[in-house]
């Protein structure tokens, strides 16, 4: 027996039987038990699909993933919803809209349905495009007859980009007899390898280095958009360019058959009939409403929010106001109206006596409690219940498996599928869930990891990074410099073939001063690394006295730098440190309140922190990640537990704005405790600043947030325990050097989106300690980026959105000169806005009082240079327009993109080019790899 044996039990719950075969029903399940619960509905109803409708994206992910535990994974499938705004000139993701096509295909025939399908009321209550119940997978078998012209033909219509080489969602390529593509719904692309015109290899490969990863025997290639030119289409777009003249630029692009970024959105005008998934079930399907009255309150919110967003972007569009637009979203009451599907209703409580109810309650957190968690388990199994402990992997089983082994309870750890001894009544299994229960009625106990650990898992599987060996040359270019580490800097001619000895290899062309040339054979790539200085080097003679020299050189400087290094840390290791306490309650209470999930990484660097801060060596750690990545949420943890020991705090930022938004995070975390958080900078008066210098040297200041004002000569710390340096690399030398001075002998920790070389190097080679933040937060969404030439409406749209949901936009403009008279522009096409212009010519303290009045809302618009890289967190800032990004670096367009977009929010960036500005090929590529949603 193992989860996926559980659900059946169900049958012999006192109140399930007596429901089935009702057209319609209530039922109370507590929120732990409930995809226990609809899993077991499947086996007592015999229907399917069972449609699950949930009120929000976030249920509806967290639901399907516990689903998938207790049944089959191909067995549970979710229908997302557009993460679009209505109205916007951006299209869904590519995924988003494989997946809802593929949903529809499985729903038409009841042999590949699933059994159940898990959706958000919006996914549901969404209008959909024309045919789309329709539209069949092109279906691809080793040894079909294939013809590649017509194949890429017919992808390439279902929405495909056409590219030389695939690596992204959406896009197909031909070379020859070879056709790429990377499926809507895939989670890597396939490569079909054609003999004459019959498949001959079917292939999974790698966009690092395209080469074929795994065989295949099939593959099902769906379409990556629900809107399509059809003549259907075109006809009503054609009919529109008169009804509907403010329109005329759309609704051409779609007379002419032309797929374009945005098209999506005009989705209402082009359908004519209220048509939604709901519809497409048949008579064996059953619906299951989870709370109707939060589904029906969301899709109100759903409703107000589409209007508003037409009344406002009407103007834009030069459109009426006054008339009615017609809809994305359709009404609650439209729902169910047109399915014959029996209906039947989840509560979280049941509201009166007679109402059938699982009674199920959640397991109170031990939160490393082992005797506790031990006393629990152990009276459920005298109870003679059934108790499992799922495990999100294969360690942490093992692990708690020991934790009860050492309390007097055994419990087997099974795994893939195997079942534990037949006498067993309990047992620990390597199955990720969310939440866990207790079933008195059926004496089951399901414990999960994070009712152990108090942390809560994410509902996101993340998927496999590319290591820095996979990435290393896939930008190398021919014309490119690279260094050889015998011969020195050189330029890139390409990969070559020669025939040495018969023999025939690839080889890298590397081309030196004076028209000498160097080949490299393949296999020893390792010797040739990518020039990363920040100028053009110049290039060395082949067998010159130049690149010794050279070596010569920075071998000298290693060994100066060496020497410095070992001198501090010298006496850093022989200087005892402080040994912190164990965790302490309020310690556990604190981190529970953190109102997001940790992510891995996140979770990692704060166990990494305290780890260190319980030993007697002072700490050197460098916590890297980037914005909005957790880093300050570790230095929070970290100071709180130091404030537990009665140590003092520094956190060292490099701006006043800075401390005054680490100064009201870590006021909001410590709030209810007994701990004393100041800042110090220069918005204060003499008199405040006396007193927080005064409450450092006497003990009364715990934490204290400052610029390098604590640097100065008259800040004494009574026990400083603990210094946070955040963004190190924005002080200056002499910054440093007083740094140094305060860090001998307590524990530092670094927090940094961008390290300096030489903090980098020294956590790479072990002389500090490196933990770095790859993973984004689980509800951060990915930023939504339009690419292409400037254009007013799209700019007037993205502000007159985030002022409907009173957000914040960055627009950058890379030149002082006339960035006074963008400002004003700006100011014509959207006149209700509050706009502010911040560049770096102007005077720091106005400058700063800008970017301070910005930040605490009194604008809607920052008008700036590229300033905003710095270190500033802007959480309501959700929209980044740049009008000349192709004169800015690939770092830099990432940098400005990581501003913008926080937990829960969706975030926007517009990369602009001017209309009159030819891009060359390279620079079209390079704006094209910062985002898919491109219309160039």
């Amino acid at each position: 027996m193992t989860l996926r044996d559980l659900p059946p039990l169900l049958r012999h719950h006192p109140a399930l039987p007596t429901l089935v075969g009702s057209a319609s029903a209530v039922l109370a399940v507590p929120d732990p038990a409930r995809a226990f619960t609809v899993a077991g509905l499947t086996h007592l109803s015999g229907r399917h699909p069972l449609l699950v409708a949930v009120p929000t994206t976030a249920d509806a992910e967290r639901l399907a993933a516990d689903l998938r535990a207790f049944l089959d994974p191909d067995a549970v499938d979710l229908l997302p919803a557009w993460e679009t705004l209505p109205f916007e000139r951006v299209s869904p993701g590519v995924e988003t809209m494989g997946r809802r096509l593929r949903a529809f295909w499985r729903l038409r025939d009841p042999s590949r349905a699933p059994r159940i399908l898990v959706a958000p009321v919006r996914a549901l209550l969404q209008r959909l495009g024309p045919h789309v119940e329709e539209v069949d997978p092109v279906v691809v078998r080793k040894g079909d007859v294939v013809d590649p012209i017509a194949l890429v033909e017919r992808l390439v219509a279902a929405g495909y980009r056409r590219e030389y080489v695939v690596e992204h969602r959406g896009e197909v390529a031909r070379r020859g007899s070879i056709v790429d593509v990377f499926a809507s719904t895939a989670d890597a692309p396939v490569r079909i390898d054609l003999w004459g015109d019959e498949v001959d290899r079917l292939t999974e490969f790698s966009v690092t280095d395209q080469r074929a990863t795994a065989p295949l025997d099939c593959v099902e290639i769906f379409p990556c958009r629900e809107v399509l030119p059809t003549d259907e289409v075109r006809a009503r777009a054609g009919a529109l360019i008169g009804t509907e003249p403010w329109g005329r630029d759309q609704w051409e692009r779609l007379a002419e058959g032309l797929t374009f970024d945005g098209m999506e959105s005009w989705l209402p005008w082009l359908v004519d009939e209220e048509h939604t998934i709901v519809d497409l079930l048949g008579p064996d399907a059953q619906v299951l409403l989870v709370e109707p009255r939060r589904m029906r309150d969301r899709a109100g919110e759903l409703a107000d929010e589409e209007a508003a967003l037409a009344a406002t972007l009407a103007q834009t569009w030069g459109a009426s106001a006054e008339r009615a637009f017609p809809r994305l979203h359709l009404p609650f009451d439209r729902l169910l109206a047109h399915t014959r599907a029996p209906v039947w209703t989840v509560v979280p409580a049941a509201d009166r006596p007679d109402t059938p109810a699982v009674q199920a309650t959640g397991w109170d957190p031990v939160l490393g409690d082992p005797e506790r968690l031990g006393r629990q388990v152990a009276d459920l199994l005298q109870r003679n219940f059934t108790v499992v402990v799922a495990a999100d992997g294969k360690g942490s089983a093992a692990r708690l498996a020991g934790l009860l082994a050492e309390q007097g309870v055994s419990l087997p750890v099974i795994e893939d599928g195997q079942g534990p001894p037949a006498r067993s009544n309990g047992w620990v299994e390597v199955q990720p869930l969310e939440r866990g229960f207790v079933l008195p009625e059926l004496h089951l106990a399901v414990l999960v990891e994070s009712d152990v650990t108090g942390r809560r898992r994410a509902h996101r599987r993340p998927r496999p990074r590319r290591t820095d060996a996979q990435a290393f040359f896939d930008d190398l270019q021919p014309g490119d410099y690279v260094v050889h580490h015998q011969h020195g800097v050189a330029r890139y001619g390409g990969m070559v073939k020669r025939a040495i000895g018969g023999a025939e290899r690839d080889y890298l062309l590397l081309e030196y001063r004076g028209g000498d040339r160097l080949y490299v054979p393949s296999d020893q790539i390792d010797a040739v690394r990518h020039y990363t200085g920040g100028d053009t080097p110049n290039v060395n003679r082949l067998g010159g006295a130049d690149w010794q020299r050279t070596k010569a050189r920075v071998k000298a400087a290693v060994k100066e730098i060496a020497e410095e290094l070992v001198a501090l840390y010298r006496a850093r290791i022989n200087t005892p440190g402080y040994a912190f306490s164990p965790d302490t309650p309020w310690q556990h209470e604190l981190e529970e309140a953190f109102p997001y999930t940790e992510t891995p990484d996140q979770a990692k660097a704060i166990a990494d922190v305290k780890a260190d801060m319980e030993r007697a060596t002072p700490m050197d750690r460098l916590v890297c990640g980037d914005v909005g990545f957790g880093k300050t949420e570790v230095a929070v943890r970290a100071a709180f537990k130091a404030a537990q020991d009665g140590k003092q705090t520094a956190v060292l930022v490099p701006t006043t704005l800075l401390a005054q938004q680490h100064f009201q995070t870590f006021s909001e975390r410590f709030a209810g405790y007994p701990v004393r958080v100041e800042v110090l900078s220069r918005f204060l008066t003499p008199a405040q600043a006396k007193r927080v210098v005064d409450g450092l040297a006497d003990g009364a200041v715990d934490v204290v947030i400052g610029t390098h004002r604590l640097l100065s000569a008259d800040v004494r710390f009574r026990d400083l325990g603990l210094l946070v340096v955040d963004e190190e690399q924005r002080f200056g030398v002499t910054h440093k050097e007083a740094i140094k001075r305060l860090r001998t002998n307590v524990d530092v920790l670094t927090l940094t989106a961008t390290p300096i070389p030489r903090t980098l190097e020294m956590s790479l080679t072990g002389i500090r300690d490196l933990t770095i933040l790859n993973t984004a937060p689980a509800e951060r969404q990915p930023i939504l980026t339009y690419v292409g030439e400037y254009d007013e409406r799209a700019v007037a749209e993205a502000l007159r959105r985030e002022l409907l949901r009173e957000g914040q936009v960055f627009f950058v403009h890379n030149r002082v000169a006339d960035i006074d008279r963008v400002a004003a522009r700006l100011a014509d096409l959207v006149p209700e806005a509050r706009i502010a212009v911040a560049h770096g010519q102007m005077d720091e303290g106005h400058l700063e009082r800008v970017v301070l009045d910005f930040w605490e809302g009194d604008y809607d618009a920052l008008v700036c240079t590229t300033i905003i890289e710095s270190g500033i967190d802007m959480p309501t800032v959700n929209t980044l327009v740049v009008d000349r990004a192709d004169l800015l670096g690939l770092g830099q367009l990432h940098q400005l993109r990581g501003r913008v977009g926080r937990a829960g929010q969706r975030a926007y960036a517009y990369l602009f080019f001017p209309p009159d500005r030819k891009l060359t090929e390279e620079a079209y590529e390079r704006l094209k790899t910062i985002g898919e949603h491109t219309d160039l």
